[in-house]
């Protein structure tokens, strides 16, 4: 609880913030299975219209860190406002323009609502007692892999019964509710990280992301061994050295590198990569996989609709099992349903890999809820417990951002496959889908191994004797 005391309103609070984070979640995924029609109706090539989802993804990895930190020092509930507003308009402006240009910069806009999630733990940890943060924390987790599975299940009716403007006309209206009721619900902490924004940092970072997300992209247009993926791939890693120099040298660092290296946060933040990875492919490689026709011989020939309707396992088992993992949390600590997490999705791509019956994908469906619900509600309690209560704006972004980044190359890294596996019609042949699978099962084994480094209970508790009492300051 903060040194104000917990909020008196804690649920209202909540249904605040699980509003906000919900509807960023669905203007995520939404654009999805609606890229193809948004390419035909904004008169664009495959390639120009993925930027669509590409400008969500980068704005949303620079904006978070920021906002976050932005957070800490001048108020969460008062960025969160910012942010909000800044989610409105991108979305009222995605939901009137004709052309391509003019999307990809509302969706840009719209990719600052990353900051959501982060600014939504810190108030959490500010505002709420105590017994109640990690249960809290869970259900806020949750809502992003929620929001993205019902984003992919209510986009195949919007698109065949309205038009793609509808895709934002209806989260700009539930934008605007959030920003109203976060202003008259939610108390503004006096918890505060006193300092500057580290504006070097900030450029550096989002430099580093720029590259590293634009080569991923494109890689499977340009070709993951072209001298322009390769040429941004280096770009990328050169500032993002100079980054971790700059920051490591900061006054007031926009992300605390000695925070980074703390076992409890780098541990966690590689377990977000990889389940990043399988939930990103998963949402794009299913509909993908039940759409294709039957003549493929693997197919089903499902309408957007109909390709929807098998995440709909998924996202039930998210809704139950986020809360669960928040409450086994408190009961036997976060690594275990993280671990568990990380077990349940990777029996998913088995399942995905090994059949190819409908009744297997469902249950593979399933499978990935149960996983990504235990797994996103331990990470952000795991990353709130090992920082410090004037990190966890920042630490919670960052952890979003390679959450981001595992999903980016995932899905990329899925086309590709794909790609090289395509029939004479254009589809790919059902052995490209078997090694995608597969490869994702891997990464998630991996997952399971790195989701056994970190730090257990007991662990956490002992540093948390040791961290540092922030003294709070009035807004």
């Amino acid at each position: 609880m903060t040194a104000h005391g917990p909020a008196k309103h804690p649920n209202a609070i909540l249904a605040v913030l699980a509003l906000a984070g919900g509807t960023y979640a669905l203007l995520q995924a939404l654009v999805v299975p609606a890229l193809p029609a948004l390419q035909h109706d904004l008169h664009t090539s495959t390639s120009g219209v993925a930027w669509v989802f590409t400008s969500y993804l980068i704005a949303a990895s620079v904006a978070t860190p920021i906002a976050g930190r932005l957070g800490d020092m001048y108020g969460k509930r008062r960025v969160l406002v910012y942010v909000l507003a800044a989610l409105a308009v991108g979305t009222g402006m995605a939901g009137f323009v004709t052309t391509l240009p003019l999307m990809v910069l509302a969706r840009a806009i719209q990719g600052i609502g990353g900051a959501i999630f982060p600014l939504a733990f810190g108030i959490i940890r500010d505002e709420f007692p105590r017994e109640r943060v990690a249960s809290a924390i869970a259900l806020m987790s949750g809502i992003l892999g929620i929001g993205g599975g019902l984003g992919i299940v209510l986009a195949g009716p919007i698109l065949e019964h309205l038009s793609y403007h509808w895709l934002f006309w209806i989260p700009f209206v539930v934008t605007l509710i959030s920003m109203g009721t976060t202003l008259v619900v939610i108390p503004e902490s006096p918890v505060r990280a006193p300092g500057e924004v580290h504006w070097l940092g900030a450029v550096l970072l989002s430099g580093w992301l720029v590259a590293l997300l634009l080569a991923v992209s494109e890689a499977p247009t340009w070709g993951w061994g072209s001298p322009k993926t390769l040429g941004l791939l280096l770009l990328s890693a050169l500032i993002a050295v100079l980054w971790v120099w700059s920051e490591a040298r900061a006054r007031h660092p926009l992300v605390d590198m000695h925070m980074m290296r703390l076992r409890g946060v780098w541990t966690t933040n590689l377990v977000a990569i990889l389940i990043g990875f399988g939930m990103y492919s998963a949402f794009v490689l299913i509909p993908q996989y039940v759409q294709a026709p039957t003549s493929t011989g693997y197919g089903f020939g499902a309408s957007v609709t109909q390709a929807g309707l098998y995440l709909i396992p998924c996202t039930i088992a998210m809704i139950i099992f986020s809360p669960l993992g928040g409450r086994l949390s408190n009961s036997v600590g976060s690594k275990v349903p993280l671990v568990a997490g990380m077990i349940f999705t990777l029996v998913c791509f088995v399942f995905l890999a090994v059949s190819g019956s409908s009744a297997s994908v469902y249950i593979a469906s399933a499978f990935l809820g149960v996983g990504v619900g235990f797994a996103f509600a331990a990470m952000g309690n795991l990353i709130v417990q090992a920082v410090r209560a004037d990190q966890t704006g920042v630490a919670s972004g960052m952890n979003a951002i390679v959450r981001t980044i595992g999903g980016a190359i995932g899905a990329e890294v899925a086309a590709s496959v794909l790609t090289a596996n395509a029939l004479a019609s254009g589809y790919p042949d059902e052995h490209g889908y078997t090694v995608v699978f597969t490869l994702c099962a891997v990464v998630l084994g991996a997952g399971v191994v790195a989701g056994l480094l970190v730090p257990g209970r007991a662990r956490v508790a002992r540093a948390a004797v040791h961290e540092p009492v922030t003294s709070p300051r009035s807004p």
